[in-house]
């Protein structure tokens, strides 16, 4: 459906089934608030921290059970958000890449769609809407790649930063967009950032490409 005003809800890195307690209501009040019509989740939907190629805890659930979980808890993102895009983040990457260092064929691999149980879900690398692009943004700072594209960039992978900063030239317009998180930091999943800066729970909406707003839960 072609809407006459884009109003684009983007949510931060879930980590499921890592996901802090409150931020899917809080998700819901600002598509509601913002009056969105589209949803981009901004990648890392999943944690894998079983198949982390870091430390894993010992104490912490198995393959099985940790996918399992992150199902069911992702299953009531998709019920909220039937219809959305997913930027693949490295987290959401892990199996796949586990599977490529193990020689295994691309077609013995299910597809994010299958395995999540989320077939209405779009599962990519990047989308543009309104010459906007998002990614989940391994490359570095929602600031340096707008610069380095020329082009208005949202993303997430930077638990700890929310903004949105704007260059404005002789001819062009562009903003960074860093949408913010919505991890349970005190989840043993996340005890590689412990002594880190604290998260940014928050997300983003982008209206017709040309308004970015940040918006931070409360907490």
């Amino acid at each position: 459906m072609k809407y006459k005003e884009s109003r684009v809800l983007v949510i931060g890195d879930l980590h499921e089934p890592f996901c802090l307690d409150g931020y899917l209501e809080f998700c819901q009040e600002q598509y509601k608030k913002h009056d969105c019509n589209q949803v981009i989740f901004i990648g890392d939907v999943i944690d894998n921290h079983f198949s982390s190629y870091h430390e894993t805890d010992p104490d912490g659930m198995g393959g099985g059970q940790e996918l399992e979980l992150a199902i069911s808890k992702l299953s009531k993102w998709y019920k909220a958000f039937p219809v959305a895009d997913v930027t693949i983040g490295n987290h959401d990457r892990l199996i796949m890449r586990k599977a490529m260092s193990s020689a295994i064929p691309k077609k013995w691999v299910k597809s994010f769609e299958e395995v999540l149980e989320t077939p209405n879900w779009n599962y990519t690398d990047r989308v543009v809407y309104d010459n906007v692009q998002y990614i989940h943004g391994e490359a570095g700072t929602a600031r340096s790649k707008c610069r380095a594209d020329m082009m208005s960039t949202v993303q997430g992978h930077l638990h700890t930063q929310c903004y949105t900063e704007w260059y404005v030239g002789q001819h062009f317009k562009i903003f960074g967009t860093q949408v913010g998180c919505g991890i349970d930091h005190d989840s043993y999943a996340m005890g590689y950032a412990k002594r880190g800066k604290k998260p940014a729970i928050g997300c983003a909406i982008i209206i017709n490409g040309s308004t970015a707003i940040n918006e931070l839960m409360e907490l």
